[in-house]
């Protein structure tokens, strides 16, 4: 009723009091993200970007009795993205990944030149390669890498392990390779 009070109050803004909606829905939409997350900080963090969604979007809906309806599918929406991105990208530790990698001797290092270390980055797939030219290549801490990239701090450790892998392969790999031209003379 108060939904329907606010929507006459306000006709010709064509939505629902923000405010209203938010004392209304803001504890059944928390437990209903609570039993999705069962974890405090991201049902909060699921809540919040589904009343920001309402913020943005809220005016395109037409009968105000499905409210209710829209910020549950919104926040049910938003869990499955969250899951899909953590399925896709999980979160490594990179102590968890050390022993994964191949070893690579200094002598390896020190025979490599800058311009080839810069093309053997550019080889790099490109979700690692930007992790890996941010920390190497700028001096940028984990975190301002997890800003810039707009990922998590594990993420981007693990963006770094895992970009070092590959980069150690395609070194290693350079490193059998026959020389060419006038080396081979």
């Amino acid at each position: 009723m108060a939904l329907q009070d606010s929507y006459k109050q306000d006709p010709g803004r064509g939505d629902l009091d923000f405010d209203v909606i938010v004392d209304q829905f803001y504890a059944p939409l928390f437990r209903f993200a609570m039993s999705l997350t069962r974890a405090e900080d991201e049902a909060a963090d699921l809540v919040q970007e589904t009343f920001l969604t309402w913020a943005e979007k809220g005016r395109q809906l037409r009968d105000p009795a499905r409210v209710k309806a829209w910020l549950f599918t919104t926040l049910h929406r938003a869990f499955l993205r969250v899951r899909r991105r953590i399925v896709r990208f999980p979160e490594v530790e990179i102590v968890d990944t050390m022993d994964d990698l191949p070893r690579v001797e200094v002598d390896h290092v020190t025979r490599l030149d800058a311009l080839e270390a810069v093309a053997m980055l550019s080889r790099v797939d490109e979700q690692y390669r930007g992790a890996l030219a941010l920390f190497y290549l700028e001096d940028y801490s984990y975190q301002e890498i997890g800003e810039v990239l707009d990922v998590p701090l594990g993420t981007v450790k693990s963006r770094i392990a895992r970009g070092l892998n590959q980069l150690r392969r395609i070194m290693l790999r350079r490193d059998e390779t026959p020389p060419s031209g006038k080396e081979a003379q």
